[in-house]
C-alpha cells in the first residue's frame, strides 16, 4: 500500500506540474497572438513577435504550441482580440506590484485584479505609481559551466550591460534592442541552454521581507498569476 500511496503521490503531483505548465503555455500563447496578429507570421521580421517566441522556447514550450499561436493570429481568427492593460498597486509591507494582462474583457480584469488585491492586503494605485520602480530589459541566465572572465568576455563584446555571478549561474542583463544580439553571441560561443531567456522588467532596489511576511506577498503574487487575464506579475520583493 505505501508503494502505492507513494505512486499515487508522485502522480498527483506531475499532474498539478503539468497544469500549471499549461497555464503558463496559455498565458504566452496570447502573447504570441497578439504579436502576431496582423503580420504574415515572420519573427524575422517582426522583433516584437521574436521576443515572445523567446520566451516561450525558455519556458520550453513545444514548437508546434508557437506556430500554432502563431496561425491562429495571421488566420484572424475571431477570438484572437485581447487588449493589453497594467495595473499598478503595492502588496502588503510596501512591495510594489506591477500586473500586466491580456484580456477581452477590461471591466472583468479590473474587478478580479482589484479585488484580489483587497483581499490579500494589498491595494490598487494609480498609471505611473510604482512603474518608475523598474526598467524594461533582456535577462539571461545561463548555468555556472564557463569561466566568469569568459562569460565577461561574450558580455562586453555584444553590448551586454551588466553580467552578476550568483554563484551557481550567471545572470546577464541588456538592453531591450540588444537581447537576441547579446543572446546570439552566447549561442556561438557553445550556450545551447538557458535557465532564462526573456525582455522584462527588473526592479532598480529589492525589498527584503521575514520569512513570514515573504510567504504572505508570495501568496499575493501567486493568487495574481493564477488569474487566466494576467500574463506578467513584476515586484520588487527580494525572494
Amino acid at each position: 500500500m505505501s508503494g502505492h500511496s507513494k505512486w499515487a503521490t508522485i502522480h498527483r503531483k506531475k499532474g498539478l506540474i503539468d497544469a500549471e505548465r499549461g497555464k503558463i503555455f496559455q498565458k504566452i500563447a496570447k502573447e504570441i497572438q497578439v504579436a502576431a496578429k496582423g503580420t504574415n507570421g515572420d519573427p524575422d521580421m517582426n522583433p516584437g513577435l521574436r521576443m515572445v517566441i523567446e520566451k516561450a522556447r525558455s519556458n520550453n514550450m513545444p514548437k508546434d504550441n508557437i506556430q500554432k499561436a502563431i496561425d491562429k493570429a495571421i488566420g484572424n481568427a475571431s477570438d484572437v482580440n485581447f487588449e493589453s492593460i497594467r495595473y499598478e498597486g503595492y502588496a502588503p509591507h510596501g512591495i510594489a506590484i506591477m500586473v500586466d494582462c491580456l484580456t477581452d474583457n477590461k471591466n472583468r480584469t479590473a474587478m478580479l485584479v482589484r479585488s484580489t488585491l483587497t483581499k490579500r492586503g494589498g491595494n490598487l494605485g494609480t498609471d505611473g505609481s510604482v512603474s518608475y520602480l523598474f526598467k524594461r530589459l533582456g535577462v539571461i541566465e545561463i548555468n555556472h559551466d564557463m569561466e566568469m572572465d569568459k562569460v565577461m568576455d561574450i558580455a562586453i563584446s555584444s553590448d551586454a550591460i551588466d553580467c552578476i555571478d550568483n554563484e551557481d549561474s550567471y545572470t546577464i542583463y541588456t538592453e531591450p534592442d540588444k537581447f537576441l544580439q547579446v543572446k546570439t553571441s552566447f549561442e556561438e560561443n557553445g550556450i545551447v541552454e538557458f535557465l532564462r531567456s526573456e525582455v522584462t522588467y527588473v526592479p532598480d532596489n529589492t525589498i527584503s521581507l521575514s520569512d513570514e511576511d515573504t510567504e504572505k506577498v508570495m501568496g499575493l503574487i501567486d493568487a495574481l498569476e493564477d488569474i487566466d487575464d494576467v500574463n506578467n506579475v513584476y515586484h520588487n520583493l527580494d525572494i
